[in-house]
């Protein structure tokens, strides 16, 4: 069974699900899912892997049921999962972290490196100064006046249409997007990047990590990020066809299969 508990902090309550009666014998499988996203992400993960594994999925701050929020910082985030793990008696985990996932988990290895035993990014792109120009930046600092041009329903179908490839994943994501108001989610999507120009640095990752990325993602230069990154750690890309940004949801047996054999494997 998975079990909601709350996180409360001065900022804002964070929910998370998982597993009851942690078995200190199994490993921990902790799921961070992407920007505007919530942990119903990884329900396909989360069927699959919650027999076998510990687990454990959140809605990040400022994400689904962690709102309200205030001033969202990755630093925040990575001392909530700190306080998570510990509340649970977790010394470490193997974190999956699907866009926005990815990034907050290379804020826990740059802050408690000793947390995170494995490190699988679906669809994220990496920590690293050399990666991003000055072009890149720019643009990323333009989201929100961007994207509040578009009326909110079309905004929302933008959003789950540029991050999925199937019908399912893609109603799925517009499910997720539900609770949010435009002008809030104009400002997440905002925050989120410019949190992200900010936590950014050179990060040496010390454990095991896996590179997934659908066939189809088109957002942006994450595929080109994640060839620059595949080429600078020395780990192949593992492709998912068919799949775009949400590679997880919309293909989520091959996803499962390479986390499976992955952890397996390391």
């Amino acid at each position: 069974m998975i079990t909601e508990k709350i996180l409360e902090t001065e900022s804002g309550n964070i929910h998370y699900w998982i597993t009851d009666n942690i078995e200190s014998d199994k490993q921990t499988l902790f799921f961070l899912h992407g920007l505007t996203a919530d942990h119903n992400l990884f329900k396909e993960q989360i069927k699959y892997f919650k027999e076998k594994y510990n687990v454990i999925a959140w809605d990040a701050p400022a994400h689904g049921a962690s709102r309200p929020y205030r001033d969202f910082s990755y630093e925040k985030a990575a001392n909530a999962i700190k306080q998570i793990l510990s509340d649970n008696q977790i010394k470490e985990a193997v974190f999956i972290g699907q866009s926005l996932g990815g990034y907050i988990t290379q804020s826990v290895i740059k802050r408690y490196p000793d947390l995170v035993s494995r490190f699988i990014s679906i669809d994220s792109t990496p920590f690293g100064e050399k990666y991003y120009s000055k072009s890149d930046k720019w643009w990323l600092d333009q989201i929100e006046w961007m994207t509040k041009l578009y009326p909110q329903k079309s905004l929302k179908k933008a959003i789950a249409k540029q991050a999925t490839s199937t019908e399912r994943a893609y109603q799925n994501m517009l499910d997720i997007l539900k609770p949010y108001e435009k002008n809030e989610l104009c400002h997440l999507m905002a925050v989120g990047y410019a949190g992200f120009l900010e936590d950014n640095c050179d990060l040496n990752i010390t454990c095991p990590i896996l590179l997934i990325m659908g066939t189809k993602d088109r957002l942006g230069k994450v595929m080109a990020y994640n060839r620059q990154w595949s080429e600078t750690v020395g780990v192949n890309i593992t492709w998912i066809e068919n799949a775009g940004h949400n590679s997880n949801d919309d293909e989520p047996v091959k996803v499962n299969e390479a986390i499976e054999r992955f952890i397996e494997d390391t």
